[in-house]
């Protein structure tokens, strides 16, 4: 059943939207984009740049479809358990293939776009709205990589903090671009995205082994990779993104919305944050039983509440304040907390989970649908003079 998520000042305010971006990443700038240049030119000109959008999000859903089958508990690359079966070499190999394809599809799509004359709102808001998800997937798939330990890894409530820093710093560039009118690109997606291919690709060639050393003063590999995420985003992404609002007030070039206004976006995922910290704290079972099952729940939700900003900051138009979400989350959490039995809880999640999936791909379908209608287009699909030579 279709529901119009977009009213009318969304749709008015995507009609006047202009794409406004700036990357200064020199690895995006000199490496990446000369390499879709090529790339692109592969491409045949029918093929929708939705279509390549979708695509390469398919294959990183792949890739956490496969690692939750081999390594659902993410115990298997762990030392302490030993009576788990490793994860086989070709399944990173894989994993590798499948994330750089997904990379290279997210690079070209929008080259696609301009080349084949569709550019729009819809190619833009379809591409970050699965970046959105993709940026939970992404940290979860690498825990897969040394396994949940406390050899050569981390723990679950680690990683959680983890996952919830990477979509923190998401958040806040799609919040920056809110308040500034202008998407500056962080310099660290393309770094991550070549750091997480290659740790792949290593564990591919040379198995899962290679990433179980400990370096002096007893920090594991998977330590080095968790001080890497945080010594990154608090130095190349959280305070370029406040100085670049901060400037934007100064030189009044953004939006010039009051201190409430300009903090509306972080009302949901803040409260969000504090419901599945809760959950994690406060239940004695939850990350040790089923840290996946809070981690995919925790990027769904945070999809969801990522794609209303989206919304909002590309039609220029007011947040917000209170994703519905919340509320089945917050009352999951407390019959949970208050009941206090492992099998409840773990129905509660997985009911959670599924409630909040398919919500989720509700919003999008209906979203992608209306805009589709109101712009006279089609999502995978071009006109015939658009893609003829």
């Amino acid at each position: 059943m279709n529901k119009e998520y977009l009213n009318n000042d969304h749709l008015v305010g995507f009609e006047n939207y202009k794409y406004s971006c700036k990357d200064t990443s020199p690895l995006s700038q000199y490496v990446m984009h000369p390499f879709w240049n090529k790339i692109i030119l592969l491409c045949p000109r029918w093929i929708a740049p939705n279509l390549l959008t979708f695509s390469g999000f398919l294959f990183t859903f792949a890739t956490l479809l496969l690692l939750s089958y081999y390594d659902y508990d993410f115990y298997a690359n762990a030392r302490d358990h030993p009576e788990v079966d490793p994860i086989p070499n070709w399944v990173f190999m894989t994993s590798a293939i499948f994330l750089f394809l997904a990379y290279t599809l997210d690079g070209i799509d929008g080259k696609q776009a301009r080349r084949t004359g569709t550019s729009g709102p819809l190619g833009e808001l379809f591409d970050h709205g699965l970046d959105s998800y993709t940026a939970a997937i992404i940290p979860i798939v690498m825990f897969s990589i040394f396994g949940r330990s406390d050899v050569y890894s981390i723990n679950a409530m680690r990683m959680f903090f983890i996952v919830w820093n990477v979509l923190i710093n998401f958040y806040l560039t799609h919040w920056e671009k809110y308040n500034t009118g202008l998407l500056f690109l962080p310099w660290g997606y393309d770094f991550s995205m070549w750091c997480t291919i290659l740790t792949f690709l290593l564990a591919g060639i040379f198995g899962y082994e290679i990433w179980q050393f400990t370096l002096p003063g007893g920090m594991s590999a998977g330590g080095c990779f968790e001080i890497l995420l945080y010594v990154s985003s608090m130095v190349s992404n959280v305070p370029i993104v406040f100085y670049n609002v901060y400037m934007s007030y100064k030189l009044r070039t953004g939006h010039m919305r009051s201190f409430a206004e300009a903090a509306r976006p972080l009302f949901s995922v803040t409260i969000f944050f504090l419901l599945t910290l809760l959950w994690a704290c406060a239940s004695p079972t939850l990350l040790e039983k089923d840290p996946r099952a809070l981690f995919f729940l925790t990027g769904t939700i945070f999809s969801n509440i990522c794609c209303r900003l989206i919304v909002a900051q590309m039609s220029n138009t007011r947040c917000d304040l209170y994703n519905s979400l919340i509320t089945p989350t917050a009352v999951f959490v407390a019959v949970s907390l208050i009941v206090g039995i492992e099998l409840v809880e773990l129905l509660l999640i997985y009911f959670l989970c599924f409630i909040a999936f398919f919500t989720h791909i509700h919003y999008g379908s209906c979203v992608v649908q209306q805009m589709c209608k109101h712009f006279h287009i089609r999502c995978f699909k071009i006109p015939y003079e658009s893609h003829s030579e």
